[in-house]
């Protein structure tokens, strides 16, 4: 399959008519063409013939080459001797903006990460604008052998490549198999729900057979199952599970999607709990469409018409609970499901905040019942996630289980047999509990999507918080490569770590337990609230945004999405003191120990939420104290930075 929508050697492209190279262009190019398209490609065809000249034999030329995240294409990808040159072109500009910049970049780091006959090449992404007449580069390779972006008026593009390839040295390669080599694309979940809103192929997002396969088969499984409960009119349950990082979420929103429209008569819609997520995901694709799609006028219209995909689960049932008709969609996902609060959460939030002091649901029998509403047919999914619970009052997956005994209606309930191993025992489930649900292995995802750089961070976490300092240095033994854990002792030397690594449109962003009260001193204030939006969607020009690593974000900001690099500061609630972890809540002008064993494991979840949201690389930055406060003293610290060195994280100095 061709990765590009025309390539050649370079002394083919040369000796071939313009006009020729544009009809191949057009006959490959999906969308309808437009004038600016067409012109921006004859221009640079211009600009190429004059700029290729006197190359090695070997140079090969691709035109609107697809990079691994999603449909992306750059420009033009030159390969001579050895080294990849990524050609980024603004027809036009006389400038070279920030925004383009992390363009050019981005698509040469995704290359490298993402395509497997990129990972052992050098490559040079170039920035071309056309009407320019300076130069602005400072040409420097990093560790992965990637260069900075290369600012170049047009007339300088054969000086630079003939100097380049000079200098390097590559060793050739054969250009054709080069571009055939796997992607293994591994899109956060807003590229992901940005992919599938525009009708890329869930399979399309997994980087390896085997996820798309998994992906594949899930999402296969439910829709015959929602087609079943249309067309039989029955009431359905499924509880998805899989393990950690499996894509649950993405076979959600995948569904959702194929049935987004509301005069679908499988009409469905994705609901989450986690607030921040919602308003990430429904930005993203709001400020997506708006770019992307003409008939959008205005970003509020597009907002309008995203809204409905994605939705708050608490809006959705205090909706229900004023009106009680059924609701227009007949499936609905819920996300986390597992996370839906229980009687007495449920109770007390509709006294202190609804006025109903006689309210007698869990929220999944609530939500179980607003959908029994539907006198034909209707579908509940429950993404079932495994451990990471940060709140109190969960109901946890016997609470839906409970919920589908006690409902009036007959619901068949479907589940994998994985659903009893792994986090999910915890909830004292058995085989009995088991008997009269139908079992589908295919509702359980076996394979993680996580970033190849860091699928094994979990583990390494697990270790940490368990106190297995031995494990957790061995497994990060295995990966510290390719996904650095670092730490310090200085903020400044932490942001400034974090911030030459954070390139290409890459996004880096300070974390902190919202219990990291003490972090106050170092100028991290974990009260302050951000917009989840702003700081996940941010470019890194804007002030609001993570990358400027000076809003800190807590575990509930950041539960279920990512950063590429991750700043985590680590406060005295929780420390290691002779061997094991002692677990503090700051509460007045002192800290506090906590005794519920509950508690303890609310403040673990909420460090391994943190210490997980790295897709590419992490460091810790844990204070020195201070020997003249009490809330701050250094023993409070030390052993931390012992214990994280005793797991093999390395320090660095400023």
């Amino acid at each position: 399959m061709s990765r590009s929508f025309y390539s050649d050697a370079v002394s083919s492209f040369l000796s071939t008519d313009a006009n020729t190279i544009i009809g191949q262009l057009a006959q490959n190019h999906s969308q309808h063409l437009v004038q600016q398209q067409t012109g921006a490609w004859l221009e640079q065809i211009k600009i190429l013939k004059t700029q290729l000249w006197g190359l090695p034999n070997d140079a090969y030329l691709f035109f609107e080459f697809i990079i691994p995240r999603m449909g992306k294409r750059a420009d033009c990808v030159l390969v001579v001797q050895g080294i990849i040159f990524v050609l980024e072109f603004k027809v036009g500009a006389s400038a070279y903006l920030y925004a383009d910049r992390q363009q050019a970049e981005g698509y040469a780091l995704d290359l490298k990460h993402f395509h497997q006959g990129s990972h052992d090449k050098t490559i040079i992404p170039v920035l071309i604008a056309t009407k320019a007449t300076e130069t602005f580069s400072t040409y420097s390779l990093d560790s992965e052998q990637v260069s900075t972006v290369i600012c170049l008026p047009p007339s300088t593009l054969n000086t630079f490549v003939g100097e380049t390839i000079a200098r390097i040295k590559g060793r050739s390669f054969d250009a054709v198999q080069w571009s055939l080599s796997a992607y293994q694309p591994t899109p956060t979940i807003v590229e992901a729900a940005q992919a599938l809103y525009a009708k890329h192929s869930v399979v399309d997002i997994s980087r390896s057979e085997a996820g798309a396969e998994n992906l594949h088969e899930t999402s296969t499984t439910l829709l015959e199952l929602i087609h079943s409960a249309c067309r039989y009119h029955r009431k359905i349950i499924c509880f998805v599970t899989g393990v950690p990082g499996a894509g649950k979420t993405l076979v959600g929103l995948n569904i959702a999607n194929q049935h987004a429209d509301s005069k679908d008569l499988e009409y469905s819609v994705f609901l989450s709990g986690n607030g921040p997520l919602v308003d990430v995901l429904q930005e993203a694709l709001a400020r997506d469409q708006y770019q992307n799609n003409p008939e959008l006028t205005t970003i509020a219209a597009a907002r309008q018409r995203t809204k409905s995909f994605i939705q708050n689960i608490h809006k959705f049932r205090d909706e229900y609970l004023k009106d009680l008709k059924p609701p227009a969609e007949h499936v609905v996902i819920f996300d986390e499901a597992q996370r839906a609060w229980d009687l007495k959460q449920t109770a007390n939030f509709m006294q202190r905040k609804r006025g109903l002091g006689d309210f007698s649901q869990s929220e999944p029998e609530f939500l179980i019942s607003v959908m029994a509403r539907h006198q034909d047919w209707a579908v509940v999914i429950a993404l079932i996630g495994g451990g990471q619970e940060i709140n109190t009052g969960e109901a946890g997956i016997s609470g839906w289980f409970d919920a589908v005994l006690k409902s009036n209606e007959k619901w068949d309930a479907y589940c994998s047999p994985k659903l009893l191993q792994g986090e999910y025992v915890r909830d004292e489930l058995t085989v009995e509990s088991l008997s009269k649900f139908k079992l589908k292995p295919s509702l359980h995802l076996a394979t993680s999507m996580r970033s190849f750089r860091a699928e094994k961070l979990s583990d390494f976490v697990h270790y940490l918080i368990e106190g297995d300092s031995a494990k957790a240095s061995m497994v990060l033994h295995g990966f510290k490569d390719k996904f650095p854990v670092v730490m310090t002792r200085d903020l400044a030397t932490a942001k400034k770590w974090i911030s030459k690594r954070t390139k290409g449109g890459r996004r880096s962003g300070l974390l902190a337990s919202s219990n990291g009260i003490r972090l106050k001193a170092e100028g991290i204030f974990v009260k302050n609230q951000i917009e989840a939006k702003n700081w996940f969607l941010g470019s890194g020009d804007d002030i609001r945004s993570s990358n400027f690593l000076e809003d800190v974000a807590t575990e509930f900001d950041v539960q279920g999405l990512e950063l590429d690099w991750a700043l985590v500061a680590w406060d005295a609630d929780l420390r290691m003191v002779r061997g094991s972890f002692e677990h503090w809540h700051f509460s007045g002008k002192r800290w506090q120990k906590c005794s519920k064993i509950e508690n303890q494991r609310y403040l673990e979840n909420a460090y391994r939420v943190l210490l997980t949201r790295a897709r590419e690389g992490m460091v810790i930055f844990v204070p020195e104290g201070d020997a003249d406060d009490a809330t701050r003293l250094p023993k409070f610290y030390q052993g931390i930075a012992d214990y994280l060195a005793e797991c093999g994280v390395k320090m660095i100095e400023g």
